[in-house]
């Protein structure tokens, strides 16, 4: 089971809506404008933004080449769209692939935007980032709060320690670099389908683009086709990350943690209910600050959790009962799948552009965030509007995960240590606030001149 304990700074929370409704009561023309404003901006440090090189300009041709697939059909922009922040382009739990396109993907397919920071994977001490977080003061001037997460493994001889799982790419963190993640759905029979590292070889030493890996590699690039392959997914890489579109930090919220754009009366009250730990406490997982040079918040602490979403009956490996996706202990990773105090987790993606997708979740098992947002405030208290009933007209809660890990669900952390029958966490206006705020995380906001 995991617990947490949560840091915070009271008296953040009501800084921000004490400035607001001030701006709010004044008389003068200056009062609306002031109204939504952030009370003390920040200057934040984005990547500068510079012509793609050479060798991020292959990977684009690479990224965007069907031909590599086993269809002929299907490339890396087909399921990570850049007109869906890099995520899924429809609302299907996951997208489909293999030689006939009529596979199912094992998991939801996840955004590629916002990894370029993203840590390699560990099992360990969780990671002090006192130090890369913003001063307190400056928090309570954003209206934020110090919330850190402290997941203690208490099944494990480790308990004393914080071991938390953290980093990684992909649901359950099996790559470590953008190349790795690159080559997977690649070869993967249910995605692309490239078949093995000699065919997809072939076809790049085939691809209109052939005489640009000649010329970035050398002239015996095609002699090695392990190398060739290799070094065709680093230029992908390279790709995402000098594409200034997979990491433009140009949402709303952005805008108004630099002091550029005002936020709505919802999208303040959702802000609050986001970081109030009595509340939604989403920023428990996804963090909502600046650290403390300046680097814009990526709402993810890159760490793994059970939440014990529904089973998703729409994908097809889930009709048979015995299966079970155990996230980081399986079935698609397997070097640390005897920790089972670590089944059930999955990662905590950020929460950028998260109001442009429409599958959420590990299995896409949900389709929008009212019902992501639902299943966080009756998980506990009101299961029978989150599960499935029983023959017998009991609920199946923590259906898709064996009954012998249900100790790794948290049941901890607010709004999860609630019970059978207690309040909910949120009110209706609650989610629908936070909704309002989840919106300004969706990159391209023009700020008013």
């Amino acid at each position: 089971m995991i617990r947490r304990t949560l840091w915070l700074l009271g008296a953040g929370l009501l800084c921000m809506a004490g400035v607001v409704a001030a701006a709010e009561t004044q008389q003068g023309p200056d009062a609306k404008q002031l109204a939504g404003m952030n009370p003390s901006p920040v200057h934040l440090m984005r990547p500068a933004v510079a012509p793609l090189s050479s060798m991020a300009q292959l990977g684009k041709l690479i990224f965007y080449d069907a031909s590599l697939s086993a269809t002929g059909a299907l490339s890396c922009a087909s399921c990570h769209s850049p007109d869906h922040a890099y995520g899924p382009p429809n609302d299907a739990p996951v997208m489909l692939g293999g030689a006939t396109l009529m596979r199912q993907g094992a998991r939801a397919v996840p955004s590629l935007t916002y990894l370029e920071r993203q840590p390699n994977f560990s099992i360990g001490p969780e990671k002090d980032e006192d130090d890369n977080v913003v001063d307190l003061a400056q928090m309570a001037a954003l209206g934020q709060q110090t919330v850190r997460a402290k997941k203690i493994a208490t099944a494990t001889a480790a308990a004393a320690v914080n071991i938390v799982p953290q980093g990684g790419l992909f649901w359950d963190g099996r790559a470590d670099t953008l190349q790795d993640q690159a080559l997977f759905p690649l070869l993967d029979a249910n995605e692309m389908d490239g078949g093995s590292l000699e065919v997809v070889a072939d076809k790049l030493q085939r691809a209109p683009y052939a005489l640009r890996l000649v010329e970035l590699f050398g002239a015996g690039i095609f002699e090695n086709k392990r190398l060739l392959v290799a070094e065709a997914m680093f230029a992908v890489a390279r790709y995402q990350v000098e594409e200034a579109s997979f990491h433009p930090y140009s949402s709303k919220y952005d805008y108004w943690l630099e002091g550029k754009a005002r936020l709505s009366e919802a999208e303040l009250r959702g802000l609050q209910l986001f970081n109030d730990p009595e509340k939604a406490n989403c920023a428990g997982c996804h963090t909502s600050a600046p650290t403390r040079d300046g680097l814009p918040p990526l709402f993810t602490d890159h760490q793994y959790e059970a939440l014990g979403a529904p089973r998703n009956t729409a994908l097809a490996g889930n009709g048979d009962p015995g299966y079970f996706d155990l996230g980081v202990c399986g079935p698609q990773r397997t070097d640390i799948s005897q920790q089972t105090q670590y089944c059930g987790m999955f990662l905590t993606p950020t929460l950028r552009n998260i109001a442009t997708r429409r599958a959420f979740f590990h299995n896409g098992f949900f389709h929008s965030l009212e019902q992501v947002l639902d299943f966080y405030n009756f998980r506990d208290t009101n299961p029978e509007k989150v599960y499935p009933r029983q023959a017998d007209g009991t609920v199946r809660k923590y259906d898709d995960l064996p009954a012998k890990y249900h100790a790794n669900i948290d049941v901890s952390d607010p709004p999860f240590d609630r019970h059978l029958g207690d309040t909910p966490a949120m009110t209706a206006q609650d989610e629908a606030d936070i909704i309002a705020f989840l919106r300004t995380l969706t990159d391209g906001y023009q700020p008013e001149p």
